[in-house]
């Protein structure tokens, strides 16, 4: 969606080794992962390669962050040795934080279970379920074709592709909390996604009336995130609406109701009508604040805050270091309130690179965060041009 190259995005020896080191492990995972599964397991978990046809790669653009089938073997279908090769090959794909942070957020299915009660019913034996984390291969791991791996289910969404053995795009990259903060002994929170909150926050807070006047977009916040689940960013792009983030319709009417009166109450509460959904509409000139009039300590704070998306990879799959240039390109935009407790949004929008943050509902206890490559996303870029150079003629 954004337009021009960015210098975040060179490739230097230093990259290209850690790409290739990275495609090698999710190689090795993956083989050895796949290799574990009976044939019935396998016939889910192993497509063909990314671009092999049409079916595959509508498929394999597909990606949710709602509790809804996502495509694969579930984790809560496979046997205890087959999980954990499955949790291996995920962590091929993340930083050790990264890690931990997916690892938590799995688990929390429990915590929101407790919350609801253990009421929620979504058609299925459990509602809230730690199980259903879904992972599926895209082609054959290792040597030169592209493969790929996603995974995913309630709040994370992971989706790597490799080409010529090196990894070339690890976005969209999606994680949430439900609850975003919840209690623990001696009067600690758990807060997986506390800093990617708290530092936009401290960010925005710290601006000059002036400058929030530019950053800030709005006084209310969305319910959602604005690129929703889309496979591509477009111009103008409003909010998608919760019956669409979700892999196709219930087949029980008393399901498609409840998704239907959960999108009414979320849309009432943001008090939002269509005037703001376009207002915050995505467009290829970023809106907001740009970097390049931030003060010093305000530049320290975005980078603190870039990091907490960039770093959910190994060192060396994400772009970086920021250079003043490219950090002055990237821009702020707020929605919402900036004191703790009230409904938020913000994005972070430069070339090549888009992050996106709400947390809005369950009384502001329920958060989404997302790092997309508008261009990009799913290496479709770099998968077009592979088969250009071997398929030619």
């Amino acid at each position: 969606m954004t337009t021009g190259a960015s210098p975040v995005r060179t490739r230097t020896d230093r990259t290209a080794t850690a790409e290739r080191r990275a495609a090698d492990r999710m190689a090795a995972a993956a083989a050895a992962w796949l290799e574990a599964l009976d044939a019935e397991q396998r016939a889910l978990a192993h497509w063909p390669a990314p671009g092999a046809d049409a079916e595959t790669e509508a498929e394999r653009l597909q990606w949710y962050y709602t509790p809804t089938d996502h495509g694969g073997v579930p984790i809560g279908a496979m046997h205890p040795r087959q999980q954990s090769l499955a949790m291996q090959l995920v962590a091929t794909g993340l930083s050790t934080p990264g890690y931990v942070t997916v690892a938590t957020v799995m688990g929390l299915e429990n915590v929101l279970d407790h919350v609801e009660d253990w009421g929620v019913d979504w058609g299925r034996e459990r509602g809230r379920d730690p199980g259903l984390y879904y992972l599926r291969v895209f082609g054959d791991p290792g040597g030169q074709a592209p493969w790929g791996w996603r995974f995913g289910g309630h709040h994370v969404s992971l989706n790597n592709l490799v080409v010529s053995r090196a990894v070339r795009s690890t976005t969209p990259c999606f994680l949430g909390a439900d609850p975003a903060m919840s209690p623990l002994l001696g009067g600690t929170s758990l807060h997986p996604l506390g800093a990617v909150e708290d530092l936009a926050r401290e960010l925005v807070r710290s601006l000059a009336p002036e400058q929030a006047a530019r950053a800030v977009l709005l006084p209310r916040a969305p319910s959602d995130i604005i690129g929703g689940n889309r496979a591509r960013i477009t111009q103008g792009d409003e909010m998608l609406r919760l019956p669409d983030i979700w892999r196709g319709h219930f087949r029980e009417q008393r399901l498609t109701d409840r998704l239907s009166e959960m999108d009414i109450r979320a849309e009432s509460s943001s008090g939002f009508d269509a005037t703001d959904h376009s207002t915050l509409a995505l467009t290829v000139v970023p809106k907001g604040l740009p970097a390049a009039e931030l003060e010093v300590d305000q530049r320290a704070l975005l980078r603190a805050l870039l990091d907490t998306y960039l770093g959910r990879v190994p060192d060396g799959l994400a772009p970086g270091p920021l250079d003043d240039p490219a950090l002055d390109a990237v821009h702020l935009a707020w929605a919402g309130g900036t004191e703790p407790g009230e409904p938020h949004y913000y994005r972070l929008q430069g070339p090549r690179f888009l992050a996106e943050y709400d947390n809005t509902q369950r009384q502001v206890n329920h958060a989404h965060s997302v790092w997309r490559d508008p261009e990009a996303d799913f290496g479709v870029d770099t998968l077009a041009a592979h088969r250009a150079i071997h398929h030619h003629g």
